[in-house]
């Protein structure tokens, strides 16, 4: 439920909040519960299934029925009489090789689920530290423009007062309004922007309706750590949960294969009970049994194939997912280099463009102070500093978005976007 205060956001509470109410975490986290609870089950079929029964009974039985032949001296129905059974039961599998690769199937689908929770959770870091750098950079926008906007009214009012003064012509009252309009329809459009960058980023971390926020921090410059390509690929070969977890699906289908296999190998079973029998729990006398099967397939119609033939599709088609996975991974890590290398480039032509813009429109307003120029240069310096502010504010979301995109090709986007976005650990 929204509440009266304004919150106050970091990347890092960002993030935490998104990881906390996307759809999609949570129904990856439910299936890597499922896999636990499949292991589980497939675990109780190696393990010793024990049970118990106490049982009373009042019979009446014709012996005929039983395979006794009597004369007609003999009675043929005994009874009634009464039957107690108090008994323990075992079972036990010795020998079942399908049994047990299906569990090893199991736990490697476990693994798989668990794999694609992390890979659901990178996922959403980079979807909320995206919205939240879109966020930041409508506001810089804003900010931007109102900074256009105040130097456009002051400019405004200069070339008024030296129309006053008969220093400059009235074209250049004209043209400094002109431009002063410009600049509100500019803060206008900006401020809509930023407004809904901001509703945007509440959907996506799942804000209650209506609650209000402001972001609490910026985001500052922090350089990616060196590594090269090859060091890249290793490490995302390594720890990417996707790739990870295609890994172990093409093992569980393995295990999967070898589990159809082990159905036409002999199988051992034991079971044996313990209790006491007798008309009367007082009575009663104790008794056992124990029992060892071997069971032998010999004709299943066929069975065994047909399912091999389905198990060699599957574990094809694994194989083939995990190869495109590692494709994936190196076009993913190779384009992330790329992305930041040219970003941090074009950041940096920014930075100096957005100086040298300043400097001009200083250097124009004083020639236009000083009556040596109209406010023609003034104008095109205003322009100037707009472009060069709308292009370091872009280089600047390019290069933050490029060192995310980073992380998450490497595989450790949870751990990583905080730190490469200045913000603390996630926790």
């Amino acid at each position: 439920m929204a509440t009266p205060d304004t919150l106050s956001l970091s990347i890092a509470e960002v993030i935490k909040r998104a990881l906390d109410h996307n759809l999609g975490v949570l129904l990856a986290e439910e299936g890597a519960n499922g896999g636990a609870g499949a292991r589980t089950v497939a675990l109780s079929e190696l393990l010793p299934n024990v049970s118990g029964s106490i049982s009373g009974a009042r019979r009446k039985s014709n012996l005929e029925a039983f395979g006794f032949p009597l004369r007609d001296e003999f009675p043929r129905i005994v009874g009634p009489f009464s039957v107690f059974d108090a008994r323990v039961f075992l079972s036990q599998t010795v020998l079942d090789m399908s049994t047990l690769n299906e569990f090893r199937a199991s736990e490697h689908s476990l693994t798989a689920s668990r794999h694609a929770f992390r890979s659901a959770r990178d996922l959403v870091v980079l979807v909320a530290a995206n919205a939240y750098l879109q966020t930041i950079a409508a506001a810089a926008r804003a900010d931007t423009a109102r900074a256009q906007l105040e130097t456009a009214t002051t400019l405004h009012q200069q070339a008024i007062n030296l129309r006053a003064g008969g220093l400059v012509a009235g074209i250049d009252v004209i043209r400094a309004e002109v431009r002063l309009s410009t600049e509100r329809q500019r803060v206008t459009a900006a401020v809509n922007e930023y407004e809904k960058s901001k509703l945007q980023l509440a959907r996506v971390i799942g804000l209650p309706v209506g609650q209000s926020f402001s972001l609490s921090q910026e985001i500052p410059f922090v350089p990616v750590p060196e590594m090269t390509l090859e060091e890249a690929l290793e490490r995302a070969y390594r720890d990417r949960p996707d790739y990870l977890a295609a890994l172990e699906r093409v093992q569980a289908a393995e295990a999967s294969r070898k589990a159809i296999q082990g159905e036409a190998l002999p199988s051992l079973r034991l079971s044996a009970d313990y209790g006491a029998i007798g008309l009367h729990w007082s009575d009663a006398l104790p008794t056992f049994n124990v029992v060892g099967e071997v069971k032998v397939p010999i004709f299943e119609g066929g069975r065994v194939q047909g399912r091999l033939a389905q198990a060699g599709a599957e574990l094809r088609t694994r194989r083939a997912e995990a190869d495109d996975a590692r494709a994936e991974i190196y076009y993913d890590v190779r384009t992330a280099f790329l992305d930041l290398n040219a970003t941090e480039e074009v950041l940096q032509t920014a930075t100096r463009a957005r100086e040298l813009a300043d400097l001009q429109l200083t250097q124009s307003r004083d020639r236009f102070a000083a009556g040596v120029a109209s406010n023609i240069e003034v104008v095109q310096s205003q322009e100037a500093v707009a472009l060069a502010s709308e292009q370091y504010i872009s280089a600047m979301y390019g290069f933050n978005l490029a060192k995310a995109m980073l992380a998450r090709s490497l595989g450790t986007a949870e751990e990583a976007v905080a730190k490469y976005l200045g913000g603390p650990s996630i926790k």
